[in-house]
């Protein structure tokens, strides 16, 4: 409230006085000054700098490249300067003025659109110096009115309908004077309108090829009255030189559902004024979020090639549509693997990163072109994201540097290696990568997974009718291979399957089996040769030959006991969600490995046996029947996602 009073003031001291003084000069020195004072918005103004860079690229990523986007970004920040100037002319414009410097395209329509008699509704969308284009219409020979609404600076809001009154036009609020809106209809004048910025109580249409809010006052009173509609746009051609396009009368499309057709028409419109804006882009005012009411919403999943990481970034986008849901809001996933040209370039991005500043970003892209591989770099300019999310510290900058350039939101899972987490919107990060203490760090015991009661139904009615499973004791067996900090030996996995087959005999259980894509050759050759032909094994998956989606969901699912080997913490931390008994293998990981594995035991989200003792620690496990602890990081992530949507 103090800063839009200070405002107000400072606003309204600055037209008083500095209004006299730019009457003064020659118009083409005057409009000079608005190129200047654009660039200072552009330089200074850097959050609206940043909205009006991503709304263009909403509209023009496809024809254009960053660097032409950035340009456009500067000349309309420079158009918007020499409008904002103009609101100083109004006083002078005279039909002098008129004859010497505005031009017009199709003015005969308006005419025509009297011949109803029925009122004509000017409308345009805030383009160009529209208070000008007011102006100019009350100086065309016939009655004109325009539809305004109180703004939170009261004094400039006076000051400026001081000037909108000694130009000749009148002036209709919004709020409460609808009957006499009607009236200057009825009595066949005309009315100035617009059409965009709808806010809360617009309709939601398609504008460049995505929703947003546009008033429908317009379209209400035409197909309620039979006024008539003419689309109007400005453009300045050259300094105080302006061409305003008076369009052909809208043809009102009327059926007998009434919703439906202020829907199409309004959607006609827009399609209307969207080839307006493709021919002079720099008229638009860009600078405010144009598509904030839009339902539908479009995430970037950046992936580096690890299956494990990828399963969280999913599961991550399974929490965001949930609450998202509650919205009415629709999801569009869309997931690029990103790949540098080599480690060198990995490592020197992230270098590059330490002088990225939160808007500089924009428009530049330099980084990413030099160090990404051709198809990468080309798929990440062309892509719009509301939501981007990278799993793992190689991604972080990546991810940065996108959700910079679309001024998206940004997530992401682990700790990233070179930037802080305070670059960016929500950080998920594991207990045992020591995550600092920030609001916008969740940290969570195990790894984000897809893993849940509709996750696993699901995958049971796919894999379930293919199996003959006959025994009412089930356990399941998940088998990873080789890690950084980790060896699968053979040794190691020939007791695990000699521990296995005797908990089976004597319990007269069957078994579920999937090895991983790094499970070593050896190890896919002894476990294809132990259990291909065992009677008791219901399922085999080898990775690399017979992979299917379903093939863990539906082993957690089935299984009543879920052996894992313990080198992949996403794979723990999807068995600890499933709800089932988790029996983590011991073996020698890292310091960092091994905590994580010991929290998750002390909190019984696992339990852990060396291969020589599993048969033991199953049998002790299935007599107690201990309660099943499953992990809940999904529940404070999804804390998290509210306060961010």
């Amino acid at each position: 409230m103090k800063k839009d009073y200070f405002t107000d003031w400072l606003g309204y001291f600055l037209l008083r006085l500095l209004g006299p003084i730019f009457r003064r000069l020659p118009f083409s020195v005057s409009l000079f000054f608005g190129e200047r004072l654009g660039d200072l918005f552009y330089c200074f103004d850097l959050k609206h700098r940043g909205i009006a860079y991503s709304n263009i690229k909403v509209a023009f990523a496809d024809k254009l490249s960053p660097h032409q986007l950035k340009k456009l970004t500067r000349q309309f920040y420079r158009s918007f300067g020499q409008n904002l100037i103009e609101i100083f002319f109004i006083p002078l414009i005279n039909q002098q003025y008129m004859d010497r410097y505005i031009s017009f395209e199709g003015l005969a329509n308006i005419e025509k659109a009297f011949g109803k008699g029925k009122g004509v509704i000017l409308l345009g969308v805030h383009a160009g110096s529209w208070e000008l284009t007011n102006v100019i219409c009350a100086h065309l020979g016939f009655p004109f009115s325009l539809l305004v609404r109180d703004q939170r600076h009261p004094r400039m809001d006076k000051l400026l309908n001081t000037y909108r009154i000694h130009s000749g036009y009148r002036l209709i609020q919004r709020q409460n004077q609808t009957r006499q809106l009607i009236q200057v209809l009825k009595n066949n004048e005309a009315i100035g309108m617009t059409v965009d910025q709808g806010g809360k109580m617009g309709i939601l249409v398609e504008f460049f090829g995505k929703d947003s809010s546009m008033a429908q006052g317009a379209v209400k009173l035409a197909l309620k009255y039979g006024t008539t509609i003419i689309p109007c746009f400005f453009n300045r051609t050259k300094g105080p030189y302006v061409n305003i396009i008076v369009g052909e009368p809208f043809e009102i499309k009327k059926t007998t559902q009434k919703d439906l057709d202020i829907h199409h028409n309004l959607q006609r419109l827009v399609r209307i004024f969207e080839s307006f804006i493709l021919r002079y882009p720099k008229e638009y005012f860009w600078a405010y979020k144009i598509w904030k009411y839009a339902k539908k919403k479009k995430i970037l999943i950046l992936n580096d090639g690890k299956t494990g990481h990828l399963r969280q970034s999913q599961g991550l986008v399974k929490i965001i549509k949930e609450e998202l849901r509650n919205n009415d809001a629709t999801i569009e996933v869309e997931t690029i693997e990103v790949k540098f040209k080599n480690k060198f370039s990995r490592f020197s991005l992230n270098i590059s990163s330490i002088l990225s500043g939160k808007y500089s970003c924009q428009g530049c892209l330099w980084c990413l072109n030099a160090f990404l591989k051709k198809e990468t770099y080309d798929a990440l300019i062309k892509i719009k994201p509301d939501l981007v999310i990278a799993c793992g510290s190689s991604l972080a900058t990546v991810n940065f540097i996108i959700a910079r350039e679309n001024f998206a939101k940004s997530i992401i899972i682990m700790k990233p290696s070179v930037l802080s987490v305070d670059r960016f919107d929500l950080a998920i990060i594991p207990r045992h990568d020591q995550p600092p203490v920030r609001k916008n760090v969740v940290v969570t015991v195990g790894a984000l997974n897809t893993i849940n009661k509709t996750y696993l139904d699901s995958c049971l009615d796919k894999i379930a009718p293919q199996l003959e499973i006959t025994k009412s004791l089930v356990l399941g067996i998940l088998i990873g291979g080789d890690s950084k900090d980790f060896h699968l030996s053979l040794e190691l996995m020939q007791e695990v399957i000699q521990q296995a087959k005797g908990f089976l005999e004597a319990h007269d259980a069957e078994v579920l089996i999937t090895t991983s894509r790094r499970t070593p050759s050896a190890i896919t050759s002894l476990i294809k040769k132990e259990f291909a032909d065992y009677p008791r094994c219901k399922l085999l998956i080898v990775a690399n030959e017979n992979n299917i989606p379903e093939a863990v969901g539906g082993i957690l699912a089935l299984s009543e006991v879920i052996i894992v080997s313990p080198e992949s913490i996403s794979m723990i931390s999807e068995a600890a969600s499933s709800g089932r008994y988790v029996i983590v293998l011991k073996a020698r990981v890292s310091r960092r490995h091994n905590d994580f594995l010991n929290h998750m035991a002390r909190k019984k989200y696992i339990y852990l046996s060396s291969p020589r003792d599993l048969s033991m620690t199953i049998e002790g496990v299935w007599q107690r029947k201990p309660e099943v602890k499953s992990l809940k990081d999904n529940f404070a992530v999804s804390e998290a996602i509210k306060k961010l949507l």
